[in-house]
């Protein structure tokens, strides 16, 4: 990468890969020759959902949740194009070839690796990253490609709001298509612990801190100082879950890889996707861009913490959507690469 690309991204997200990397390792050595950890952890819960892990993952998702901008949201009719792309593959394309990619691959390319119950769950973990679009890193990604900054903020506002909707009845769907039960009551908790109240926290201060201090002072000062606490956040969730998960990946290390397939086929599908609908649009690049980039990445989050609610911390589905971490980053910098290479293919910005 460029150093002017660099400069977009921050030291830790670009190296996200090789932080959940070792995440993983101290996790299986933790869970291998400390198991009572692990254990002593798993005893705080309520209504199946872990504690801990409810903590930790607030601390993650709150952050990026007052970075979004619903004032945004009166700019819709400026330039609706890229946000029916957007939405279109987001919410109707999406969640459904991550359904169709992966069942092929855990039920049929890799069934004399994956026994029939684990393919269920891996599939329910590829389910919940298919039907949680971008929210947080989308803003990182327009930046490496130099995205429009105010459409990118209207994009994830609005997939923010559609999350609400939308994202309960297609996991319901997709995951009673797949032999996999679940109650509506649990989905409905998840998505109230880990969307609406991050969510609703990250609106009220954002308003108060803006109303006080001034936008300038939100933006330039105020978030930063929460940088380290979503790093916090994340390392220490996977580092629990991959200790959870200990046993199975000592077991089934080629499991990792082969999870991995069907999400970066999948990543790769879905820029294209979006990317070449902007294209036939007409679409300028700095739209084009970001619009590929949100449908391609992971809400990765909310899927983990989806996940360990459902079906707790130490299940495949859960190991799934983690599987989504370690892929996502190197999969969207070299994405981030293509589209920065193919700028030619879009109309020159009016001046």
């Amino acid at each position: 990468m460029s150093n002017e690309n660099s400069s977009g991204i921050g030291f830790f997200q670009k190296y996200l890969s090789l932080w959940v990397a070792l995440c993983m390792v101290v996790g299986v050595l933790m869970g291998r020759f400390m198991p009572a950890i692990p254990a002593f952890l798993n005893k705080f819960e309520y209504a199946k959902i872990s504690i801990p892990m409810a903590v930790l993952i607030w601390v993650m998702i709150y952050p990026m949740m007052m970075k979004v901008d619903f004032k945004s949201l009166k700019n819709i009719r400026s330039n609706p194009k890229g946000l029916y792309v957007t939405w279109i593959t987001n919410w109707l394309i999406k969640p459904f070839t991550m359904y169709f990619i992966s069942a092929f691959f855990f039920y049929v390319v890799f069934r004399n690796f994956i026994t029939p119950d684990l393919a269920k769950e891996y599939l329910a973990g590829a389910i919940l990253l298919g039907a949680a679009p971008c929210t947080a890193m989308v803003f990182v990604w327009s930046t490496l490609t130099k995205g429009n900054p105010a459409y990118t903020v209207v994009q994830v506002a609005t997939n923010d709001l559609i999350i609400l909707v939308a994202f309960i009845p297609i996991v319901k769907f997709l995951l009673g298509v797949s032999d996999v039960s679940v109650p509506w009551e649990t989905l409905i908790l998840s998505v109230v612990l880990f969307v609406v109240i991050p969510l609703a926290g990250g609106i009220l201060t954002r308003l108060h801190v803006v109303k006080k201090n001034g936008l300038e002072y939100f933006e330039n000062e105020f978030l930063s100082k929460f940088d380290n606490a979503t790093i916090i956040g994340l390392l220490l969730t996977l580092v629990l879950i991959f200790a959870f998960q200990s046993e199975v990946i000592l077991n089934n290390p080629l499991h990792i890889v082969l999870i991995a397939v069907p999400l970066t086929i999948q990543t790769f599908l879905i820029f294209f996707i979006a990317y070449f609908a902007c294209k036939t649009l007409k679409l300028q690049y700095n739209i084009a861009a970001p619009a590929g980039m949100i449908g391609a990445s992971n809400f990765f989050e909310l899927a983990v913490a989806v996940a360990i609610a459902l079906f707790g911390p130490t299940s495949p589905a859960a190991l799934a959507t983690t599987v989504g971490v370690l892929t996502e980053v190197p999969t969207m910098l070299f994405l981030v690469k293509i589209a920065n290479n193919t700028k030619h293919w879009f109309p020159k910005p009016n001046k």
